[in-house]
């Protein structure tokens, strides 16, 4: 399994809200959001290997083929960047490697991979959200696990599917892209050729060559427009076409994954108070990780609404009674019943005054 870091990580970033943070004010949306789909990948896919490949600050290929490449993107948050590292963190402590090589993007990075793996006669499943990865997909050894919004609506593409969401193969995909344009990556394609059209065209003439070969044929109105930006399309293409000869380190035939130390997960998600995260990962390991420790900075907290003040009076005294362990599930024994170790009231009333009933308290041993 492959996976394009920066594309999972900002829409994580984008789709959870901004003011998820640890006690001590770290911004965590975007590495929790990518460390749940991190998790639901390993619990739905049980994958033998694991990679992550991101984007590096500096220009790549593409940037100094094409000024106007990506150059309407505007600056992300600083906030984004910072929990990138934490991200990195996260892979760290669970042994996944991370990819990254200078004047590439992860794209051309995940396409090495999926190559080199191909080759090799292994089955790759990218997750992503950016369709240039659409490319990429090859019966029967690569899929795209495609991330279509938020941390949990994914759709996975083998050709067939490819090709019924946009009208062409995968081989063919490039070229649809640069006649149809991807403003995305400020690629601007052709006036009045849209996904219809750009699908129609590249199935009957075989390509962009072949369009061009057979211009005549065209409607004087698209055949005008595709004579004014041929340049533009041809330079398209050269931009779109993942590259398969990266700089990858990792010899993503032998990954393996699962060979992390379990106490070194446990440090690092309780750094990050991510504590049903943890528990979520545990349960899709089938417990190989230890369980947190019950003094962790990490607080589980239970909401109890009562309609009466007298169904709050009934609660504090079945507390005090349990000697402040939970007074549920009596299929446990009392020693493992969970105990009580703070207690807050908080009321809705007019006046936000709560009153107080003699006898309905905790006593000091209990809290």
């Amino acid at each position: 399994m492959l996976l394009d870091g920066n594309s999972l990580t900002y829409r994580a970033f984008f789709a959870l809200p901004p003011d998820m943070a640890t006690a001590s004010g770290q911004v965590t949306n975007a590495v929790f959001g990518f460390t749940s789909m991190l998790v639901n990948l390993i619990r739905d896919h049980h994958p033998d290997g694991i990679a992550v490949a991101f984007d590096r600050a500096e220009p790549t290929f593409r940037h100094e083929m094409l000024p106007e490449y990506k150059a309407q993107r505007e600056k992300q948050p600083d906030v984004l960047y910072q929990q990138i590292g934490l991200v990195k963190e996260v892979l760290g402590a669970l042994d996944i490697p991370v990819v990254e090589a200078p004047g590439f993007e992860a794209d051309d990075l995940l396409a090495t991979m999926a190559t080199r793996a191909r080759d090799h006669g292994d089955d790759v499943i990218i997750v992503t959200g950016d369709r240039d990865a659409y490319q990429l997909v090859e019966d029967p050894h690569i899929k795209v696990l495609y991330n279509r919004r938020g941390v949990s609506d994914y759709v996975l593409y083998d050709e067939a599917g490819i090709e019924e969401r946009t009208g062409v193969s995968p081989a063919l995909y490039p070229q649809y892209a640069a006649l149809r344009g991807d403003p995305s990556d400020n690629l601007p394609g052709v006036p009045g050729v849209g996904e219809k059209t750009a699908a129609r065209l590249i199935n009957k003439y075989g390509g962009i060559d072949g369009i061009y070969e057979h211009i005549d044929e065209m409607t004087p109105k698209l055949r005008e427009n595709l004579i004014e930006n041929e340049e533009r399309v041809r330079r398209n293409l050269q931009a779109m076409i993942l590259r398969r000869d990266a700089p990858v380190d990792v010899d993503v035939t032998d990954l393996h994954w699962g060979n992390f130390d379990p106490e070194e997960v446990a440090r690092v998600f309780e750094f990050l108070e991510f504590n049903s995260l943890y528990r979520r990962l545990r349960e899709a390991l089938d417990g190989r990780l230890p369980e947190l420790d019950g003094g962790t900075s990490v607080l589980e907290a239970e909401v109890n609404v009562s309609p009466s003040a007298a169904g709050s009076a009934r609660l504090l005294r079945d507390l005090a009674a349990a000697g402040g362990r939970l007074p549920v599930d009596t299929a446990l024994s009392d020693d493992r019943r969970p105990r009580i170790t703070g207690l807050a009231l908080v009321s809705d009333s007019e006046n936000g005054d709560v009153e107080w009933i003699p006898g309905a308290h905790l006593d000091d041993a209990a809290v």
